[in-house]
């Protein structure tokens, strides 16, 4: 799904919500059950949704909305993906430091 927010830095729940066609208590009660959506609140309680929440918001929306899953088949989806991209984190820092050391062992 495609969907048509400009270029901020903070999106509030009113702009997020009319980028997805849903209403915006949808959203604050997908922030009650996924830990991964967390925007930041003013002290007056305004939620400011980053890029990244808007990202998540979208893979969510895709899974449930779309593909018709569950939220506990929701929620297992973004735990594999986290999963996944933290071990892809973690071979390209350790192919990194290989490469580094290569590099060392040529100029002994």
């Amino acid at each position: 799904m495609y969907i048509n927010l400009p270029e901020k830095r903070y999106y509030s729940i009113g702009e997020v919500a009319k980028a997805f066609d849903v209403k915006p208590s949808l959203l604050r009660f997908w922030e009650k059950e996924f830990k991964e959506i967390q925007p930041k609140k003013k002290q007056s309680g305004t939620r400011k949704y980053t890029p990244e929440n808007v990202k998540t918001l979208q893979y969510i929306y895709h899974l449930v909305k779309e593909k018709g899953m569950t939220l506990q088949g929701a929620k297992k989806q973004l735990q594999n993906q986290s999963k996944a991209q933290s071990k892809e984190a973690l071979l390209s820092r350790l192919e990194g430091l290989k490469a580094s050391l290569e590099q060392l062992k040529e100029h002994l």
